[in-house]
This record gives C-alpha cells, sequence and structure tokens, in this order.
C-alpha cells in the first residue's frame, strides 16, 4: 500500500513539472510575439495623417499613441486629449489606428505606439507634414520699360516645406535665375531674380515663374507676366509693284512700328524727282523712309524694256570727266613728242635775196650777182637746176616784201 501511494505521488510530481514547463514555455512565447509595429507617415499640409499600432499577439493588453510631446492622445478605445481634430479610427486587442485631420506642420514629429506588458514595449513612427508653396508672385512691372532701360523680375513664393524650386520661362525658352532661400519657421521663403536689359523684341514677351515642390505633385504653381516696351517708331515704305509701268496700278504703303503707336503718319512729296516720303512719330521719336519713283512706258510692237533698268544707275558723269582729261592730256603729250622729233629732224632752209635785183634780168641771174662770183655763175645755176624739184616757189604777195621790190625769188635747199 505504501509503495502504490509512494509511485503515485512520484507521478504527480512529474506530471506538475511536465505541465509548469509548459506553462512556462507558452509564457515565454507569448511575450516575445507582444511587440507593437508601426510605420512613418507622409501627408501633405491640410490632408488627414492615419496613424496605426499592431500586434501580432495579445494577451488583452492595451495599446497607447502618444504626440511628439509625450501627451497620450488616445489609450485603447478611450480619447485622452481634447484635440477635435484626432479622431479614433479602430481600436482592437491587436490593432489601435487613429486620424489627425487637418495637419499643420506643428504636428510633424514622432509619435511612440505603446504595448503595457512587463516591461512596457513601444515602438515610434515620424509624422512628416509637406508645407505646400503659396501661388507665386512677379515683381518689378509696376510700368512700361523703355527700350534700352535695365528692369529686374523677382518671383517669390513661401510656405514651402522643403524649400521648393523655382524656374523662370521666356514665352517657352527657360531662362536662368538667381534664388536665395529664407527660413521662416517651418517653412521656407524662396525667391529668383532674373536682370533684363531690355529692347524692342522684349515688348510682349511672357515672363513666366514656375514653382515646383512635393506636395505639387505635377501641378506646379505657376504665374505669367506679359512685358510691355516703349522704343520709337521704325518706318519702312513698301511698294506694290517691282517695276512700275506706266498706266499700271501702284500703291506705296508705310508700315510703321513702333510702342506706343505711332500716330499720325504723315505723306510728303517731292514734285521734282518724284521722291515721295513718309514720316511716323510717337513720345519717344521720329522715324521716316523715302522712295523714288521712276515710270516706265509701255513696251511698243517690236520693243522690249529690261526690267533691270531700275537697278541700272544713272551716268557718273565724275568718272566720265576723268576719261576726258586722261585723253587729253595723253594726246598733249603726243603732240609734244612729236613737234620734238619734228623739230630736230627738219630741213635748213636757206635763203638769199637778190642783190642788184634792178638789173638783173631774171632771178637766176639775179641770184648769182647776190653771190659776186660771176666765175661759178654757170655751177650755181647748173646745181639750182639740178635742184629743181625741192624748190618752192612762192608769190611776192605771200611773202610780203618789205622792200618794194617788184619780184623776189626763193630756193631752198633741204638738208636731211
Amino acid at each position: 500500500m505504501m509503495l502504490q501511494q509512494h509511485l503515485l505521488f512520484v507521478l504527480y510530481s512529474f506530471c506538475g513539472i511536465v505541465i509548469k514547463e509548459a506553462a512556462t514555455k507558452n509564457k515565454v512565447k507569448g511575450s516575445q510575439a507582444q511587440f507593437p509595429i508601426t510605420q512613418n507617415v507622409t501627408v501633405v499640409e491640410g490632408s488627414t495623417a492615419n496613424m496605426t499600432c499592431r500586434v501580432d499577439y495579445n494577451d488583452n493588453t492595451s495599446l497607447q499613441w502618444s504626440n511628439p510631446a509625450q501627451q497620450t492622445l488616445f489609450f485603447g478605445d478611450k480619447k485622452a486629449l481634447r484635440d477635435n481634430r484626432i479622431e479614433l479610427v479602430r481600436a482592437s486587442w491587436k490593432e489601435l489606428t487613429i486620424s489627425i485631420n487637418d495637419v499643420t506642420l506643428s504636428d510633424e514629429g514622432q509619435y511612440t505606439c505603446s504595448l503595457f506588458t512587463m516591461p512596457v514595449k513601444t515602438s515610434k513612427a515620424f509624422l512628416t507634414v509637406l508645407g505646400v508653396p503659396a501661388k507665386p508672385e512677379i515683381t518689378g512691372l509696376s510700368r512700361p520699360a523703355q527700350e534700352g532701360e535695365d528692369v529686374t523680375l523677382t518671383c517669390t513664393t513661401s510656405g514651402s516645406k522643403p524649400a521648393a524650386d523655382i524656374r523662370w520661362f521666356r514665352n517657352d525658352k527657360e531662362v536662368q535665375g538667381q534664388k536665395e532661400i529664407n527660413a521662416t519657421g517651418r517653412s521656407f521663403t524662396v525667391r529668383s531674380t532674373i536682370h533684363l536689359k531690355v529692347d524692342r523684341t522684349d515688348d510682349g514677351a511672357a515672363y513666366t515663374c514656375v514653382v515646383e515642390h512635393i506636395a505639387l505633385g505635377s501641378l506646379p504653381h505657376q504665374v505669367t507676366e506679359v512685358l510691355e516696351v516703349h522704343y520709337p517708331p521704325q518706318v519702312q515704305i513698301v511698294r506694290s509693284v517691282i517695276v512700275p509701268q506706266e498706266g499700271q496700278y501702284f500703291k506705296l504703303e508705310c508700315v510703321s512700328k513702333g510702342n506706343p503707336l505711332p500716330e499720325p503718319v504723315f505723306w510728303t512729296k517731292d514734285g521734282d524727282n518724284g521722291t515721295y516720303r513718309c514720316e511716323a512719330s510717337n513720345h519717344l521719336g521720329t522715324n521716316r523712309d523715302e522712295f523714288t519713283l521712276y515710270v516706265y512706258a509701255k513696251d511698243f510692237p517690236g520693243t522690249t524694256t529690261d526690267p533691270n533698268a531700275l537697278t541700272q544707275p544713272g551716268p557718273d558723269h565724275a568718272l566720265i570727266g576723268g576719261v576726258v582729261a586722261v585723253v587729253v592730256f595723253i594726246t598733249l603729250c603726243f603732240i609734244i613728242v612729236l613737234g620734238r622729233y619734228l623739230a630736230r629732224h627738219k630741213g635748213t632752209y636757206l635763203t638769199n635775196e637778190a642783190k642788184g635785183a634792178e638789173d638783173a634780168p631774171d632771178a637766176d641771174t639775179a641770184i648769182i650777182n647776190a653771190e659776186g662770183n660771176h666765175a661759178h655763175a654757170e655751177e650755181k645755176k647748173e646745181y639750182y637746176q639740178g635742184a629743181a624739184r625741192n624748190v618752192v616757189h612762192l608769190k611776192s604777195e605771200n611773202l610780203g616784201f618789205a622792200n618794194n621790190y617788184a619780184l623776189r625769188q626763193e630756193y631752198v635747199r633741204c638738208i636731211m
């Protein structure tokens, strides 16, 4: 009997140990599964943030949410903080989800989910709030600019977090600006500036400031300003026909550009040469253009009009005068050279006046007597007759003698 009681005691003790060990293992396993799980959350300012805390195993232990200031928001399904923006979404032994409506930048921070076991177990979740940039504003265009003036355009946006990015466009082409970032509390104010030296090509140009930010997604903010530039008139006369002919319709149009628009536009005409002038003015200046009209007669049968005649210039009188002067100079030089040549090779003329012409029966005798050598008279006469083809007989009235000779005869001998 005693033996049986002893065996029962041993068996009971063994079963107790096994049951105790199993209970201990289950307790340890449950304790390891009781650990809260959270996730970081990012929302845009003004939207709703949902904060969720879960556990895989919970032995009826309460969950709790606390804000960055360690103020309890909800303990289980019981609200602890009086904030109408904070609401309970779901509460159970395995989950506690709350919502924060109309989130502000001040709501950003680290939130804590606590599981009240022994010891207390916690999990952290960071709430990031994106600051939405305000709509941009462009300054620097308070009045119309004048051509050649320096203009500074500044685009400003505030309230962004993180800092927004600003881009500039002139019409459809991007231009670079100078960016400046300043912190304002939890958000940032961003400015971008461009410097221009405007001309008439900038008149009517659209300058657009584009603000890009993660909170805006694919819909960035933008604002556009159209630049107005004042400049003096620019005038041009446009003709309807290139080669106007007699009887043909012909129109001259004065095209004027300027800002402000030039008014009025005046036409004048030079009656002598058919020169038409167009003049336009505004408060910045005056400009003009002119056109000289040449009208060509219509073609007659068998004739043609050269259309290039309009583009051919008239005679250059200065050029013609120069050519004539050169020709005259060359001619004079030729005459001078020829005269010098002839002067060096001309004949030597020997002229003898008859002496005692009153007593001489003829001219030959007078010449022989003038030499005073009767012995050679026949020889000279013979010489004279031999050279008769080179003798020029001149009439006394052509020679004009001063000694009143009735007749004068000369002979000329050419010496080459």
